[in-house]
């Protein structure tokens, strides 16, 4: 792990590999770990991988239990570790709410996108259903800790059939989520609520994009990667089979081969 002190906060990241940069963003409730696979095939594979812990997640710093953290903060992290690291353009992905920042990012920075991954995510704006739930669960994990949403979730997160099968991966994923930081996690819920709709900036991407999603996805289903694969001109849909919101975990063979024939042809 290497850290970096950015917009007075310590950020934690790892970075693999030489050649052509990939710039991973974790979800909610993860950290950096989620892409543990993908960093190292390709960081093995001629590609420098660049994974790091959100603000208030991980081993990042925790802002205090006041604050609301949008996904423009976010977004600008992203951006201080670049400049920090070196990274003119780059291939950036992200998973979930980790997509929605690589939307922001991409919206705010266009530039320096060479590539998109955008994984079990929706671009809509949030509703007025959705505000009240995610401040109300905000609250609750202040109240509560991590540990009663992780075991609420986690057969959305994982398929059951592969929290049965795959339990290694089961076991990852409900790790990530218990050790979060209730602080991180409530900022970030709270900053979320007010994410903005991204449909009008996709149909201006300009980049390879690629789309993934699992078939059993329940938080962000397939009709809503349809329909960011519709508005992304010349973008790419995978759907793969058997994988809930965690593709990337629960399919790693399918997931990563999608994504290397995706950065050969940006290559």
């Amino acid at each position: 792990m290497s850290t970096a002190e950015l917009d007075g906060i310590s950020v934690a990241y790892d970075d693999l590999g030489a050649g052509s940069p990939v710039v991973l963003v974790h979800g909610h409730p993860f950290n950096r770990s989620m892409w543990r696979p993908q960093a190292e095939r390709f960081s093995q594979e001629g590609y420098r991988v660049i994974t790091a812990d959100l603000r208030g997640y991980g081993d990042t710093t925790r802002p205090p239990e006041s604050t609301k953290t949008g996904l423009d903060v976010f977004a600008a992290d992203i951006l201080r570790l670049a400049d920090h690291l070196g990274l003119e353009r780059f291939v950036l992905g992200g998973l979930s709410m980790g997509g929605q920042i690589v939307m922001e990012f991409h919206r705010t920075y266009p530039d320096r996108v060479a590539g998109l991954l955008l994984a079990d995510t929706s671009p809509q704006e949030e509703t007025e259903e959705g505000k009240r739930v995610r401040n109300e669960m905000a609250d609750r994990v202040l109240a509560e800790g991590l540990n009663p949403y992780a075991e609420d979730v986690l057969t959305k997160m994982v398929s059951p059939e592969n929290v049965r099968t795959m339990p290694d991966v089961a076991a990852h994923v409900l790790d990530m989520m218990r050790t979060t930081p209730p602080e991180g996690a409530a900022a970030a819920l709270r900053g979320r609520a007010e994410r903005p709709d991204y449909r009008d900036s996709l149909t201006r991407v300009g980049v390879p994009a690629l789309v993934v999603v699992g078939t059993e996805d329940e938080f962000t289903p397939v009709s809503d990667a349809e329909l960011m694969h519709d508005l992304i001109p010349g973008s790419t849909l995978a759907v793969i089979e058997g994988a809930a919101h965690m593709p990337n975990l629960e399919r790693e063979a399918e997931f990563n081969d999608v994504f290397a024939r995706f950065l050969k042809e940006i290559d």
